[in-house]
């Protein structure tokens, strides 16, 4: 059972995280802006080099623009997948998606593809963050979904998307909260000290 300071102290850090975002951000010049995330760099390339389905998430505000890796992991012969927010649960699935493809509106702001083909199950799960730490523990939001995705996917490489200004000194991690395996910033990459 978490313990009240425990939540005291995410929600203290995921305000802090969210400032801390927002102001770097906004001090980015447009074309660094513009340029960041574009590229899968060649440690996430050589991770993913046998998965087949990467989920990938439409940014809100001021995330990690993860939508930008889209055209490069298909020229890498990668089906990219979209979360589609299911109730206010925590549920979510993964529906595929091309760049090309209109986006239909979800809950909390998000948008996702048309539901005609199904859910897939993602080899990798590129997701947002609010902040992290070098230990590859995640901050999110607090809603659970991504927890409980990585949980129902366990074997999913689990790959954190952030700008640099996030990463937190550290980041309290609850026993259902599972590691992230790699973090892409704009300026690194950063792996688990023992890759799984």
């Amino acid at each position: 059972m978490p313990d009240d300071s425990d939540a005291a102290d995410k929600s203290t850090l995921r305000a802090i995280a969210r400032q801390r975002r927002r102001n770097f951000v906004a001090s980015l010049d447009a074309l660094t802006h513009r340029l960041a995330f574009k590229a899968v760099p060649s440690p996430l390339a050589q991770r993913i080099a046998d998965a087949q389905v990467i989920a990938l998430y439409m940014a809100l505000d001021d995330e990690a623009p993860a939508q930008r890796l889209a055209p490069q992991l298909g020229v890498l012969g990668k089906q990219v997948a979209l979360p589609r927010v299911l109730d206010r649960l925590g549920s979510m699935d993964f529906l595929l998606w091309r760049p090309e493809d209109q986006l239909f509106p979800g809950l909390f702001g998000t948008s996702h593809p048309e539901p005609s083909g199904g859910a897939v199950a993602p080899d990798v799960i590129i997701a947002p963050l609010l902040g992290f730490d070098r230990q590859m523990n995640r901050l999110g939001q607090g809603g659970g979904y991504y927890d409980r995705t990585f949980a129902r996917h366990p074997d999913a490489l689990r790959v954190g998307l952030a700008w640099s200004a996030q990463e937190l000194d550290d980041v309290p991690a609850d026993p259902w909260d599972l590691p992230l395996d790699m973090i892409l910033t704009e300026t690194a990459v950063i792996e688990a000290a023992c890759p799984r």
